[in-house]
């Protein structure tokens, strides 16, 4: 068994007095609950605004992509438009080149049997 001398008795008792000082109860600083409650509000606040810039940007692109895709849609429209307009005056040209042929045959047929 060890037998503590006077100077670390007094140490010790030194050291439970000021634990004792450190874990007593005081009553709290004067507006402490306010201050707390308004930086709680404060952090609330700035959450919410952090949220909503998150929702704006997240609309954002959302409205960049569908702009991107209607683009993409439209100009697929268009050339799809494009190609069946050329369609159309290629059948016109081989409707006309048709019929041209046509005469032209009937006229040798004739000239043929004419002479």
């Amino acid at each position: 068994m060890e037998f503590e001398s006077k100077d670390e008795m007094e140490l010790n008792g030194e050291f439970e007095k000021e634990l004792r000082q450190a874990l007593e109860r005081r009553p709290a600083p004067p507006r402490l609950k306010r201050r707390v409650l308004e930086e709680a509000a404060r952090r609330r606040a700035l959450g919410r605004r952090t949220q909503v810039l998150w929702w704006q940007r997240i609309a954002a692109a959302v409205v960049l992509a569908a702009m991107a895709g209607g683009g993409v849609l439209w100009r697929q429209a268009d050339e799809r438009r494009k190609g069946e307009l050329a369609r159309q005056q290629v059948m016109t040209a081989l409707r006309i080149t048709g019929r041209a042929l046509h005469e032209v045959n009937a006229r040798l047929t004739a000239r043929e049997r004419g002479e």
